[in-house]
């Protein structure tokens, strides 16, 4: 008799994992999001974003996967090779929050534009929700380059990013094909959409809805953990000098990831001290403020607009919402 080879992105501790999660949109106010549902005494969430169910695919996160010149070899961030390591980092994010009659959650921004994640959060047998954020998909895809340039990853300008990589900032957009991958694995009760927009103007008729989704009561919020706004967007002062660092340290940001599971933990050592020094001037000419204002031109605002429009034709119904009127004219 032929044996079954088990899938080792089942959790054999269900009880263990999240009760929901915050799957994305990225930059569409998943972090404050996060904030203020860790304000509910019902709720605890996981420090920082995970990651975890589509952390061995480098479309999702190839900054969780390292090659090193030097033996000429991968570190990738491997369940087949690593299962218990894996699993054990995952619930290690919950453990310490764990207690009787709370829910716990996380945010991980990726996993709403990876099928993989879809398929795996599905495969459980606890049944997880999830909340998605979209945000008008125009704004979102240049608050995406922002992230990039400020971070490190931004090598051009957004108008080359578009003509020359455009899945770099304009993937986590696409939300009428990612959401279908959801959809079609996870039943719909256990699936809520909120509207940036409608998060931003009206955040405690959001939050409400969200709470009769989680059922929790929303009462026991006090109004002052509505008010909460996280992760303010600070942008480099001189966007031409900062594409230039990033040209030449653009490997630099790799080190931030020291504390993945399988990150090798000489990385930081591979830096030239050279490259540190240039970095930390950089820091100093050009610094991150929040003041800082990006006005995009407004004919590649109007460039995005007509192609998201054709792009999320279909989603108002998938979602059974009216969502793209808001967005569109």
């Amino acid at each position: 008799m032929k044996s079954i080879k088990r899938n080792n992105w089942v959790s054999d501790h269900p009880d263990k994992l999240p009760d929901f999660i915050i799957a994305g949109a990225m930059k569409s106010g998943t972090t404050t999001l996060h904030s203020i549902l860790d304000r509910h005494p019902s709720v605890k969430m996981a420090h920082g974003e995970l990651g975890f169910f589509d952390m061995d695919s480098i479309l999702s996160h190839p900054d969780f996967h390292f090659y090193d010149n030097r033996t000429q070899k991968w570190t990738v961030q491997s369940m087949e090779e690593s299962p218990e390591k894996l699993w054990n980092w995952y619930y290690s994010h919950f453990e310490y929050i764990k207690k009787d009659g709370v829910l716990i959650g996380e945010d991980s921004t990726t996993y709403l534009s990876s099928p993989l994640a879809a398929q795996r959060i599905a495969l459980q047998q606890k049944p997880i929700k999830l909340i998605f954020l979209l945000r008008n998909p125009t704004k979102r895809t240049i608050s995406n380059y922002l992230h990039a340039l400020k971070s490190g990853r931004a090598i051009y300008n957004l108008e080359d990013t578009l003509r020359y990589i455009p899945n770099s900032i304009l993937r986590r957009s696409m939300y009428k094909e990612q959401l279908e991958s959801y959809y079609k694995h996870i039943p719909d009760e256990r699936i809520k959409v909120i509207v940036f927009e409608d998060f931003i103007s009206n955040t405690k008729y959001s939050i409400a809805e969200i709470c009769e989704f989680l059922e929790i009561d929303f009462n026991d919020f006090q109004e002052s953990d509505l008010l909460l706004h996280s992760n303010k967007t600070k942008i480099p002062k001189y966007e031409n000098l900062q594409l230039l660092r990033n040209r030449l340290l653009r490997y630099y940001g790799d080190h931030r990831y020291m504390n993945m599971p399988v990150m090798p933990k000489d990385f930081q050592a591979d830096i030239p001290w050279s490259h540190k020094l240039i970095n930390k001037i950089h820091k100093k000419i050009n610094p991150m403020k929040a003041d800082v204002k990006y006005i995009p031109k407004p004919e590649t605002v109007a460039y995005l607009d007509a192609f998201f429009r054709t792009e999320m034709q279909g989603l108002d119904d998938l979602v059974k919402k009216d969502i793209t009127s808001r967005w569109f004219i």
